[in-house]
């Protein structure tokens, strides 16, 4: 890269998607600039629900305990919560999105804290980060890209400073309303539900007591025929207090034409107390970006996809985005990647998102709205309440089968004919293009514990040629490889596999069960996993 580059990497957007993409790669040591236009983490309580697969980025991202200790609810409340139909106090309810249903299947527990919190601990790790450099108050003005490398202008928000950087690649975690997304010429697709919605964020007191019917919950949504199968949707900050609230509102709803305080009761079903401290408004819509990379640009979270928050869908997709992009980019950088791994990055976390929009978002408006059209506990209490019933049992199911994976993409081996999908299902055995899942070794150590920063080399009952075959492979292709190697009984035989090659995301690259693998195998395998040139072994 040429000696006039300020980073190896500009992060337009420092928000938990550019911050956790900083800590990514400067834990990997790539020199990173990250511009934000906030000096402070906005104080609007969004994106709370952390699941458990978020909280593995936390735990490698050395930032799990600070988080933890961060929360503003007590742990026994989790990120549990409750559907109910008509009002919140009304006889109809059941558990909804209860991600505890799939700890097993992952390293760390869930977590649920404001966004602005989050954002917190995110900008002190990205702090103790040599390699890492923050400017705050400064935003992207313009973005432009040759072959060598991308020019990206900033400007002082609210002062007329304004600066150029240079670097090999931009990455755009700037919103939905993305700068670097248009200037890189990266168009979206959008699908507009033409529906108002409000947020609000308020205080009581009396709230709290009324629900306290339901222990363990932090978020509830209420089902209203008139309302077409989209929510009304509260959630706490804290507990006993603070609370937000999601609805849509007629067109052309005001702060002052509409009383907020009315439409809050008439959701739970009883009168309380209401002190408001935000009220905003936004259109309910889906954007998905036609690509994720252009050249050297890339945009990831908001930038890349936005939605209703409805599932707690969207920080946590934004901060896979991180995860996913961040090594490909330091392993590219570092010379061990190829072009494939950063295409990579389109290929896996596109068509992931595309399916959490189709398959569980809006595939949930759709059926709330069946369902309301179809029942009525006033006109068949009977067939209202078995139908209900049955949605709480597909509630359940709804948690197991949101399951991202990337079987189908370039760099996952054995993923001919198959596409990325967020619709799977959690298993314990290891799968191409699957999040692994954790095991206790015979060393009563968790695989989790064994992992390096590179791609790790599970090698449980393998003879010692094929772990010296991966081995010599990895050394030819300067390919940070970690092997872990365990005998006797332990969790890890659930894997059914010999060989496990796992990425450093902890999705599994390529699993290995049959037969004796060899040098120009093994160095095959390596070749896919990393992105580059596939070399064919001649006679």
């Amino acid at each position: 890269m040429a000696a006039a580059c300020d980073a190896e990497v500009v992060i337009a957007g420092g928000g938990p998607v550019g911050m956790g993409l900083a800590i990514e790669l400067g834990q990997r040591g790539v020199r990173t600039i990250v511009v934000e236009r906030y000096p402070q983490p906005q104080p609007i309580p969004k994106g709370q629900n952390l699941t458990q697969r978020t909280m593995e980025h936390f735990h490698f991202w050395g930032a799990e305990a600070q988080l933890r200790a961060a929360r503003t609810i007590p742990k026994e409340y989790g990120i549990g919560g409750l559907t109910a139909h008509g009002t919140l106090l009304g006889p109809h309810s059941y558990d909804w999105l209860q991600r505890d249903l799939v700890k097993p299947y992952y390293f760390t527990g869930n977590e649920r804290l404001p966004q602005y919190a989050t954002e917190a601990v995110l900008r002190e790790r990205v702090a103790q980060l040599p390699s890492v450099q923050t400017v705050y108050g400064w935003e992207a003005k313009a973005v432009v890209q040759d072959a060598d490398g991308v020019t990206i202008t900033i400007a002082e928000r609210g002062g007329s400073g304004e600066r150029v950087l240079r670097s090999a690649y931009v990455v755009g975690a700037d919103g939905a309303r993305s700068l670097v997304r248009e200037q890189a010429g990266i168009t979206q697709t959008r699908t507009d539900h033409d529906r108002m919605m409000v947020l609000l964020v308020f205080r009581s007191h009396g709230l709290h007591q009324l629900l306290e019917r339901y222990p363990g919950k932090s978020y509830y949504n209420v089902l209203q025929p008139e309302l077409k199968g989209y929510w009304k949707f509260f959630g706490r900050v804290d507990l006993g207090s603070t609370w937000f609230f999601h609805a849509p509102v007629p067109p052309g709803t005001t702060r002052d034409n509409f009383d907020f305080t009315a439409y809050l009761q008439d959701a739970v079903g009883a009168p309380f107390d209401v002190e408001f401290e935000h009220i905003g408004f936004w259109d309910l819509r889906f954007m998905l970006a036609d690509r994720y990379r252009r050249g050297r640009v890339f945009v990831a979270g908001d930038a890349a996809h936005s939605h209703p928050p409805y599932g707690g869908y969207g920080v946590n997709s934004g901060l896979e985005d991180a995860r996913n992009l961040g090594w490909k980019l330091a392993a590219t950088l570092q010379g061990w990647g190829g072009e494939r791994l950063l295409d990579s990055y389109d290929a896996e976390r596109r068509p992931v998102f595309a399916s959490t929009i189709s398959d569980f978002i809006a595939r949930s408006i759709d059926t709330d709205r069946e369902f309301l059209d179809a029942h009525d506990p006033a006109r068949d209490k009977a067939a209202f309440e078995a139908a209900w019933n049955a949605r709480a049992q597909g509630a359940v199911g709804e948690v197991h089968a949101f399951e991202p994976h990337y079987e189908g993409s370039p760099v996952v081996w054995d993923s001919a004919g198959r596409s990325s999908s967020a619709k799977g299902s959690h298993r314990f055995d290891a799968r191409p293009g699957h999040h692994l899942a954790p095991a206790l070794l015979p060393s009563g150590r968790n695989v989790y514990e064994e992992f390096g920063t590179g791609y790790t080399l599970l090698a449980f009952g393998a003879s010692a040629q094929e772990v010296q075959a991966f081995s010599d492979a990895a050394a030819a292709q300067s390919l940070p490889l970690t092997v872990v190697q365990a005998q006797g009984p332990g969790e890890q035989e659930r894997y059914n596999a010999r060989l496990v090659l796992v990425r450093p995301d902890q999705f599994v690259a390529w699993v290995g069960s049959g037969a004796e693998v060899e040098g120009d195998q093994a160095r095959e395998v390596l070749q896919v996993a990393a992105g580059v040139p596939v070399e064919v072994a001649t006679a």
